[in-house]
């Protein structure tokens, strides 16, 4: 029943904002879902003040809907889960309702939070930034990739059947005007790599896309050529490539930051862009490119003897792993590999063997859909992600169902291995441009090799299917209702932690004898009238019978109750007491400082300290947070009053930390 509550308390709130649709982001304090509105005027707020659960409104620069302690965060994540974001990130576009979702909608939703939930697990190392900053660097140029790339394959097409005869001379100047358009991506690609470094590493972008354009050699000739260092050879236009491009303008961040320190900003914008260039011009020309030459080569030499000689063998490990890679994020130094080998060879033969593992994941899903036809929701979600991962999107099949139930991501992987290696085995069969995967792939396939592709493709489906069929599908797939029924009788570890603050409080207060009591100030400073507080929904005690103090700039934070600490925000902004005489004592410290997520506040207090009145639990730089523009006013809020009679001593008084502010005194 507390389940179907908060469900309903989630529903009813969206159905009052305009839906999820209308929300930009949303996070939660200690009592209040806050919701950034895009459009206010679809908010309802009076009904929204209706819902049953709700304790009141507050429209600021968020709109905060007051559900109370314990129940707000099981609230705000049932909202978050059904639009597949986690607190704080923004809403998807076509974010709207569980009930409104469609399967495709459903999976993308479920697969957001899986890849979210592994992407925190993962540790963020230096390589894995450097993966992600290659990763910023290329995804842009993707749709040009592939455009480009569709082009000049329909243009390879016309070329050979113009050759063969199948069409006409006149057809020429069109093979040739789709060439040149295909040429503007490929023969200047290390400017818009040069741009996109720079964008990525802090530097100047324009600056960036000279550094890049300088391995170009622009009018160096071969009767006066420019030499390698090392060998006396000459260098040539291109050498090094993008992964050169790359590491040479990261130097060129380096410099030029380093240049705007050092130059007087009345001549930075003449010394620092001019300085920077020469340096890191000359740098580029002389030493990046001989050195990256060399690696690049030797990369793409090294990349293609193992395709040589591991044949099926190479293309089986390849297409196995590459879902391993994919989901540790390793996947990204594959881009440049893939974008040099087009540029040396005309074709990289790695992508339509990577390309394998999604194959691989359409073929387990399959076999899931057949073994597990009674688990109508699975099934649903396979209707919505198989589509989109037959055309090669395959993130929905790997992060909403085969990676969630474990055995099916494995299977799957074994179906990429088994693409893999026919399409190692066949040979030659490369891809003239990198973006799409799967069936999208194949207008891409070179010189004709599309056939060998989609063998290879076929035999991931059915690798992946047979794999699956018979030793990769779990029993609690097959039979969801017994899982259902364990669920009935077994509390999660994510529900345990959701309700820690509202179930444990309620524990000990049912089961503490109730006896007078009093509560002392939380703070030292000038006790205010709780009705001039700035935030309306706390100076109208809605939360439960309060007193409010404006603290003095030293005060630390004290306990107001002997007790025990039941919570502290994970943004220290608010505490969570239950007194020895049953008394539930939330301590909120200033207003709205939830948005400081931490700053300035030090907690020591820690759930399940016991605590004695007038003991110090943390400090706050109260200057700073009033510097940021935060009311400092600190409340004590009884927020189980309905239990006993409270007599609040007189307003506008100095507290310390023995002033008693509250006395209490059990209901009868």
């Amino acid at each position: 029943m507390a389940e179907e509550k908060i469900d309903r308390i989630a529903r009813e709130i969206y159905e009052n904002v305009g839906g999820p649709g209308n929300v930009d982001k949303l996070i939660h304090c200690m009592t209040r879902v806050r919701m950034t509105i895009i459009d206010k005027d679809k908010v309802d707020m009076e009904d929204l003040k209706k819902i049953d659960g709700v304790l009141g409104v507050v429209d600021d620069d968020t709109l905060q809907v007051v559900v109370g302690p314990g129940t707000v965060n099981k609230v705000a994540q049932v909202m978050v889960d059904q639009v597949g974001v986690k607190l704080g990130e923004p809403f998807p576009d076509d974010a709207g309702k569980n009930d409104h979702l469609t399967d495709k909608e459903m999976v993308e939703a479920k697969a957001a939070r899986v890849k979210a939930e592994q992407k925190a697990k993962q540790k963020q190392t230096p390589i894995k930034r450097v993966l992600k900053s290659i990763s910023n660097i290329f995804i842009p140029l993707i749709p040009a990739f592939v455009g480009a790339g569709l082009i000049g394959g329909i243009a390879a097409v016309l070329s050979n059947m113009l050759v063969a005869g199948d069409i006409g001379k006149s057809w020429s100047d069109f093979i040739m005007i789709m060439k040149v358009i295909q040429n503007g991506v490929f023969s200047y690609l290390a400017i818009y790599v040069g741009i996109n470094s720079a964008n990525e590493f802090g530097a100047t972008p324009g600056l960036g896309g000279v550094i890049g354009a300088v391995t170009l050699l622009s009018g160096v000739t071969p009767e006066a050529p420019l030499h390698n260092i090392f060998n006396g050879s000459a260098l040539s236009a291109g050498q090094g490539g993008i992964i050169g491009v790359i590491f040479a303008v990261w130097i060129l961040s380096l410099v030029e930051k380093k240049m705007h320190q050092w130059v007087p900003d009345s001549i930075d914008i003449i010394i620092t862009p001019t300085v920077s260039l020469f340096i890191v011009g000359i740098f580029t020309i002389f030493l990046v490119m001989p050195v990256a030459g060399v690696i690049s080569t030797s990369l793409v030499g090294a990349i293609e003897w193992v395709l040589n000689v591991g044949g099926a063998f190479s293309g089986f490990v390849l297409g196995a792993l590459f879902l391993p890679m994919v989901m540790f994020g390793l996947h990204q130094i594959l881009t440049p590999i893939h974008i040099e080998m087009i540029n040396k060879t005309g074709m990289t033969p790695l992508l339509p063997i990577l390309a394998m593992a999604g194959g691989g994941q359409v073929g387990a899903a399959i076999a899931l859909w057949i073994r597990c036809h009674r688990n109508h929701k699975l099934t649903n979600m396979i209707k919505g992600a198989l589509p989109v991962g037959i055309l090669g999107i395959g993130e929905p099949l790997i992060y909403g169902v085969t990676l969630p139930l474990g055995k099916p991501f494995i299977t799957a992987c074994i179906g990429g291995g088994i693409g893999g290696a026919v399409i190692g085995g066949l040979g030659n069969i490369g891809a003239i441009a990198i973006g799409p995967s799967g069936v999208a792939l194949i207008p891409l396939i070179n010189n004709g090799k599309w056939l060998g592709y989609v063998a290879g493709l076929l035999a991931a489906y059915l690798g992946g299917f047979i794999a699956t069929f018979f030793f990769g599908i779990p029993k609690d797939a097959i039979d969801p209702e017994a899982v259902a029924v364990a669920g009935d009788t077994t509390v999660s570890e994510a529900d345990t932690d959701t309700s820690e603050t509202q179930t444990v409080a309620q524990t000990v207060a049912q089961t503490t004898a109730r006896t007078s009591d009093t509560v002392t100030a939380p703070v030292e400073g000038q006790q205010i009238p709780v009705n001039e507080v700035s935030d309306p929904i706390m100076a109208q005690e809605t939360m439960g019978k309060s007193i409010a103090v404006k603290p003095n700039d030293d005060s630390p934070i004290y306990a107001p109750v002997n007790g025990k600490v039941m919570f502290v925000a994970d943004t220290s902004h608010a505490i969570g007491y239950t007194s020895d005489a049953g008394e539930e004592v939330l301590v909120h410290i200033g207003i709205d400082t939830v948005n400081l997520k931490g700053q300035y506040f030090d907690l020591t207090a820690k759930p399940g300290d016991v605590v004695t009145r007038g003991q110090i639990v943390g400090k706050v730089d109260w200057t700073a947070v009033a510097k940021a523009g935060y009311d400092t006013v600190t409340l004590a809020i009884i927020t189980n009053s309905q239990e006993f009679t409270i007599d609040k001593n007189s307003d506008e008084t100095t507290v310390e930390k023995a002033t008693v502010v509250m006395n209490t005194t059990p209901a009868s």
